[in-house]
């Protein structure tokens, strides 16, 4: 799905791109060689290939969907306390005590609407998440949260949706792609648009995970580390 979307979009750009240039090369006719210069033929040969032109590219427009809205998307980020998703066996907070890991690496965001229309919002995701030496097994179904709220104000909705992966052998970390189009946001009349809200994401984590990430805490763990050197070599504290 994720895919299909980039595709579209990159044939939408191509498109504008090639509409751009088709302009800009009719609006120089005549000022490349061959045009109104001594020996060139005349200004009446580069006025009417530039007539020509202008008839062979002024058709009517095609029927393309607007992208526009009728006002400005609501603005969509991660809660910093609920960024990261951090499990530690007995709560002890060391490195060889990590038993899941999870970040929010990336989000992209979109919305449409028009007139007093309800804002649709489509939301994509990126994750990056590990286990660690006290993992219990390769699959682990991770939590995350989507909250709409007033611009800080109250939160209007909130859904949980679950995240389920599995691990291939010997690997301690993947990445994860989520598309959300679910996101709905009713409006009481056209006068109100999508500054008026506000989209937050974040991991359901623990009070304790919430103190952690608040802190800016996080072990830097070395790519490619077996299970056995993470459990008899701790990582190191990150300052924040």
């Amino acid at each position: 799905m994720r895919r299909n979307l980039t595709v579209a979009l990159s044939a939408l750009m191509a498109l504008s791109i090639a509409g751009t240039a088709a302009t800009a090369h009719a609006q120089m006719g005549g000022q490349g060689p061959g045009g109104g210069g001594p020996g060139g033929g005349g200004d009446d040969d580069a006025a009417s290939k530039k007539k020509k032109r202008d008839s062979e590219w002024n058709q009517p427009k095609a029927p393309l969907a607007q992208l526009r809205n009728a006002g400005p998307c609501p603005f969509v980020k991660v809660l910093y306390d609920a960024s990261r998703y951090v499990e530690f066996k007995d709560g002890k907070e060391a490195a060889s005590n990590t038993a899941y890991t999870g970040e929010i690496q990336g989000l992209t965001s979109g919305c449409a609407y028009k007139s007093n229309d309800p804002i649709k919002m489509q939301v994509n995701l990126l994750f990056e998440l590990g286990r660690g030496p006290q993992a219990t097994g390769d699959k682990k179904t991770y939590r995350y949260w989507v909250a709409v709220t007033e611009r800080n104000k109250s939160v209007l909705a909130k859904e949980y949706f679950d995240l389920p992966v599995t691990f291939a052998q010997g690997q301690d970390r993947l990445y994860a792609n989520e598309t959300l189009k679910t996101i709905t946001i009713p409006r009481a009349d056209e006068k109100v648009s999508g500054g008026n809200f506000e989209v937050l994401i974040g991991f359901d984590v623990t009070p304790e995970m919430a103190a952690f990430n608040r802190d800016g805490k996080r072990f830097r763990v070395n790519a490619g580390q077996t299970q056995q050197a993470q459990t008899q070599t701790p990582g190191n504290v990150a300052k924040p």
